[in-house]
């Protein structure tokens, strides 16, 4: 069981940051379907377009120590208003929703570092 405080800012969705070595890499905010309060899609959230902001890369910069320490490179927080309320990292959700959203490519851009970091790191390909 899991429980925090209501935010009202809910109503608005919550928001996924897809964080890459510590940087906001790509964001789609979920909305709740009628009756459900989770803005979960799997249990029919929709899906809209949003941006990466100011508030996402102070979050983001204060946690990354913490990320990094933990081997953590690529992790999904979960943001309602101004509020971090949860970092996912075994399986941060919503690369695909925001690729079609936004045009993006954000799984190749992952493959893109995690070669670069690989030959930076053992000087090979």
């Amino acid at each position: 069981m899991v429980v925090q405080q209501w935010l009202s800012a809910s109503a608005e969705g919550d928001r996924r940051v897809i964080v890459l070595d510590g940087q906001p890499i790509g964001v789609v905010r979920r909305v709740a379907c009628a009756g459900e309060f989770r803005c979960n899609m799997a249990v029919g959230a929709r899906v809209v377009p949003d941006v990466v902001t100011d508030r996402d890369r102070a979050i983001c910069a204060r946690l990354a120590p913490l990320l990094r320490e933990h081997g953590l490179v690529l992790a999904g927080l979960d943001v309602i208003g101004h509020c971090l309320t949860e970092v996912n990292v075994t399986s941060p959700t919503g690369l695909r929703e925001i690729d079609a959203l936004s045009g993006s490519h954000l799984a190749a851009d992952i493959v893109a570092w995690a070669e670069n970091h690989c030959h930076a790191t053992t000087g090979t390909r």
